[in-house]
């Protein structure tokens, strides 16, 4: 039995891969990982336009160590459905690990990532630092690892790619806005000068989708209304002067 993880983009329904929809279609089941990332369409559209009945894996199915997703897999053919690249979150790798040492044989059927599809701001992808993700705060956990990463990058002239929040059993979803303000927070408190309100930033929404995307300062990003999910955000470096004039576009 094969299980596959299926990469479907960042878009809807229809940017499956030709090679994805065919692995859809010859499963036996078919897994929608629900927790990761969040597509710009509903299970519904996916069901109809694969044609077949998609069950919505939570976190608990794919990250136990014994989950469903992997019994089934023994048995039967399994199709693992993934937001983006497959690849890209810790969790599929994990999964995938896990099925190899079961003797399950495993495919896995790529597709595009928020770490490829950014390039769509006309910034230089082998110019990116290390990506890292903003978690929303709670009373008992605020992490700077955040803050810490991009005056890493910058001290190194790298840009920074922020990924932000989200939980979608909850319904909320970090916003441009959320991530500059839980910044600058941290900025007040450590007082290195990493960011501050004329600090450039490049805000976005939907990538992959409709491609919001504000260039402005920091203070000028946090008025602008993003809209739906999910966002994320910049923070370039110095740039070549062709980024310069690739940026000019989202102004």
């Amino acid at each position: 039995m094969v299980l596959t993880i299926v990469g479907l983009g960042l878009g809807n329904e229809k940017d499956i891969t030709v090679k994805g929809l065919e692995a859809v279609k010859k499963a036996d089941v078919v897994y929608l990982e629900s927790y990761t990332s969040l597509l710009q369409c509903s299970q519904l559209d996916l069901e109809k336009f694969y044609g077949r009945k998609i069950v919505l894996a939570k976190r608990i199915d794919v990250e136990q160590e014994q989950n469903k997703i992997i019994e089934e897999a023994k048995k039967k053919n399994v199709a693992l459905l993934v937001v983006g690249d497959p690849m890209s979150a810790t969790t599929h790798i994990d999964i995938l690990l896990r099925a190899k040492k079961e003797k399950i044989e495993c495919i896995v059927i790529h597709n595009t990532s928020i770490l490829t599809a950014i390039g769509i701001v006309g910034l230089q992808l082998y110019k990116f630092g290390k990506t890292t993700s903003i978690p929303f705060p709670q009373d008992n956990f605020k992490p700077e690892t955040c803050y810490d990463v991009l005056k890493i990058n910058k001290k190194n002239g790298m840009h920074t790619l922020f990924l932000l929040d989200l939980k979608p059993e909850e319904n909320k979803y970090m916003t441009v806005n959320q991530a500059l303000e839980y910044l600058l927070e941290i900025e007040q408190k450590k007082k290195q000068k990493v960011i501050n309100e004329k600090t450039l930033a490049i805000g976005c929404a939907r990538i992959g989708s409709d491609n919001l995307i504000k260039v402005g300062t920091v203070k000028e990003l946090l008025s602008v209304d993003f809209g739906k999910a999910l966002h994320c955000l910049i923070i370039p470096a110095k740039m070549h002067f062709m980024e310069e004039e690739a940026l000019k576009m989202w102004e």
